[in-house]
C-alpha cells in the first residue's frame, strides 16, 4: 500500500493533493504524456541511428577517425539515456533526463565546434559534426526542445 500511495500520490486517507495550476501532480509523472511521447520517440530514432552508425564505424573504419567514431559511440549512449529516463516516472528519472539532455547539448556544441575547427581528428561526420548538419540539426535543436519540455514537467517540491 505504501508504494502505491507513493506512486500515485494518495494519502493514507486515500485523496491525493491538489497541484498548482500548470503543473503536474506531485505523485503523477507526465514527461511522457502528449508531447513527451513524441519527444521520446524522437529520441529513441536517434538512439537506434547513432548506434547503428557508431558501430558500423568503429568496426570497418576506426583507424581512419578513431575520435570522431568513439564520440559516435559516446553520443549513442547518451541518446539511449535520455530515451530511457525521459520515459520512465520519478524524480531520480527525472535528474538523469536533465543530465543526459545537458550532456548532449554541450556534446552537440563542443564536437560541432571542433567538427569545423579540426578537421584532422573529424575526417568524417558522425551525429554531433556540424552540430547535425547530417541529420538536419535536429540534434542541435534537440536537447534545446528536450530542456524546455523538462522544465515544462518538472517535479513539483513536496513542500510547496
Amino acid at each position: 500500500m505504501k508504494a502505491f500511495q507513493q506512486n500515485t500520490g494518495a494519502t493514507a486517507s486515500g485523496s491525493s493533493q491538489a497541484a498548482p495550476a500548470g503543473s503536474a501532480a506531485p505523485g503523477k509523472d507526465t514527461r511522457n504524456t502528449g508531447p513527451g511521447r513524441l519527444l521520446i520517440a524522437v529520441y529513441a530514432v536517434f538512439a537506434l541511428s547513432a548506434t547503428a552508425r557508431a558501430g558500423y564505424q568503429i568496426l570497418t573504419k576506426f583507424s581512419e577517425a578513431p575520435l570522431a567514431y568513439l564520440l559516435s559511440a559516446f553520443a549513442a549512449v547518451v541518446y539511449i539515456v535520455a530515451t530511457v529516463s525521459l520515459a520512465k516516472a520519478g524524480r531520480t528519472w527525472f535528474k538523469v533526463s536533465v543530465a543526459a539532455v545537458l550532456v548532449e547539448l554541450i556534446g552537440v556544441l563542443v564536437v560541432g565546434a571542433l567538427s569545423l575547427f579540426d578537421a584532422v581528428n573529424f575526417p568524417h561526420e558522425t551525429v554531433w559534426s556540424l552540430f547535425g548538419r547530417g541529420y538536419g540539426f535536429i540534434p542541435l535543436l534537440l536537447p534545446v526542445l528536450g530542456l524546455i519540455w523538462l522544465y515544462r514537467r518538472r517535479p513539483t517540491l513536496p513542500f510547496s
